[in-house]
């Protein structure tokens, strides 16, 4: 399990949980830590592609060292467990026992492992329209027809109108009109960027399709015009929900809970 951190005195932390320490941003993280910064990288990325970056850096750096088997990607606040926790039930101490230490047989016959399932169509209406009212305005039918508030729309309200369309437009034919489907049918998918899989061909295919339409995309929405969060760290939701269509499309897959507790709380 590699375990992705903005913060090097996660280390211990990390390395206790029996996971892979994994250093990203602009910090310094010493010869103990995997990072982005080495070898064939665009760490220089990190603030748009977020976790994208190490993605990359694994394709080009490290996937021929994997083994067929369980292998994936948690976050310092996001991570796999097989319970559904409260989030009053998750502290510093109780978070060790309760993270993902291994994958139970009733799992072996699929190929990945996603988080669940994100729906961005149950917001109220009045947060929705407070959120987009250009967009309600000049579509009112999403006012009545929650089916119509589908990811693309959900795109379109956090990240900038018309921007995951422009950027589908880039794909491979393989996938434009799939992924053009998936994101204006679906009214939810699998979020984080976070991925449990046992085939490494199978993560090399994703890469593949994955970063060769990321750097289209960027001579579309570049670097210098991406300001606040929802727009920033646009390749990284790009890649968000391509990841959910991708691996949805491509493998027999089941999903596991997450828990939500971030670390940076108490290792100050």
């Amino acid at each position: 399990m590699f375990c992705l951190t903005l913060e090097p005195n996660h280390y211990n932390f990390i390395n206790e949980l029996g996971y892979i320490p994994v250093g990203l941003g602009e910090k310094n993280f010493n010869q103990n830590w995997i990072t982005d910064k080495t070898g064939k990288n665009i760490s220089g990325k990190n603030k748009y592609y977020s976790e994208c970056t190490f993605h990359y850096w694994i394709w080009k750096n490290y996937l021929d060292q994997l083994s067929d088997g369980w292998f994936g990607f948690c976050q310092y606040r996001k991570f796999w467990c097989l319970e559904n926790y409260k989030y009053k039930n998750i502290n510093f101490k109780t978070i060790k026992t309760q993270v993902l230490k291994k994958i139970p047989k009733e799992y072996d016959g699929y190929e990945t492992i996603l988080t669940p399932l994100q729906f961005v169509n149950q917001w109220k209406t009045s947060k929705f329209i407070k959120k987009g009212l250009k967009i309600f305005l000049k579509r009112p039918n999403l006012l009545l027809d929650k089916k119509k508030r589908n990811i693309n729309f959900h795109f379109d309200l956090m990240h900038g109108e018309n921007q995951l369309t422009k950027a589908i437009d880039l794909l491979d034919a393989s996938n434009r009109k799939d992924f053009k489907e998936f994101v204006n049918s679906e009214v939810s998918f699998n979020p984080h960027i976070m991925v449990l899989c046992k085939s490494k061909k199978k993560l090399e295919k994703y890469y593949e399709d994955l970063f060769p339409w990321l750097e289209k995309c960027e001579k579309i929405f570049g670097f210098e015009n991406l300001t606040g969060y929802g727009k920033t760290r646009m390749y990284g939701f790009l890649a968000e929900r391509f990841m959910s269509y991708w691996f949805q499309k491509n493998t027999k897959y089941t999903t596991m809970p997450i828990l939500f507790y971030d670390i940076r709380n108490d290792l100050k």
